[in-house]
């Protein structure tokens, strides 16, 4: 099974604007997720599909592969499905763009998953504390026996209403891995009742009942998202240099 990383690149960013051209350790936020994520050695090609002319210039002068999006899309997943015209793989993994210190293990364990025929879709999650759980920002995930997702909140699910102290969260990594033929799928859907009051895009498979594989790490990405975080990314950098 052929398995590719597409990395959806967007330039605009809300909270920290053009933050994956942001410099990082002497290359740029974006330039350092292709890079680790190119030296997990866990994929057979890896590429950045992107809006932006910066973006794609610093992409090839690593030598790397991009796709170039004229289409205005409303998510990542719609992004790289777009890239399936020109990307010749089976197994399809979005890596965030913005998280530029992937983990092979976790992205090994991910992709190990769909040697089970039955699965279609996997992705990642690692244990919280209570605390962390009540931040909307960190989005829970509840699952069934077999690991299994039920749902996605950025609420704290399951609500611990008798304060026990042996409850305990997981909160979702968004980075997804899917069959090709499903990502096309997904992506053709319009999106779901769920989807539009949580702004979570993986409610959509779970309202059209697809299972989603649920896969633990204890790796902590860093996501950047404001300037805090971009801090908090060049300390850590310096810290493993």
């Amino acid at each position: 099974m052929k398995t590719a990383a597409l990395i959806p690149a967007r330039y605009a960013s809300t909270r920290l604007p053009a933050k994956l051209v942001q410099d990082l350790g002497g290359i740029s936020v974006i330039q350092r997720t292709y890079v680790s994520t190119l030296a997990t050695g866990v994929f057979d090609e890896v590429w950045v599909v992107t809006d932006h002319e910066l973006i794609r210039e610093q992409i090839l002068d690593l030598g790397g592969k991009v796709f170039f999006s004229t289409v205005p899309h409303q998510s990542g997943s719609d992004r790289i499905a777009e890239a399936l015209e020109v990307v010749d793989a089976d197994l399809i993994v979005n890596v965030q763009g913005d998280e530029p210190f992937q983990d092979k293990k976790s992205l090994s364990d991910l992709v190990a998953v769909f040697e089970r025929p039955k699965v279609k879709m996997a992705s990642l999650m690692c244990r919280i504390s209570e605390d962390e759980a009540y931040n909307p920002n960190a989005v829970k995930v509840v699952l069934d026996e077999k690991n299994n997702a039920i749902y996605f909140s950025r609420s704290p699910i399951p609500f611990n209403r008798e304060r026990t102290k042996d409850v305990f969260y997981w909160k979702h990594i968004g980075v997804y891995a899917y069959t090709r033929e499903l990502l096309k799928e997904f992506t053709s859907w319009p999106k779901g009742y769920l989807e539009q009051i949580e702004m979570l895009e993986q409610l959509r498979l779970i309202e059209k009942g697809v299972k989603i594989k649920m896969v633990e790490t204890t790796h902590q990405a860093i996501a950047i998202d404001t300037k805090e975080d971009l801090d908090r990314a060049r300390n850590f950098l310096k810290s493993i240099l």
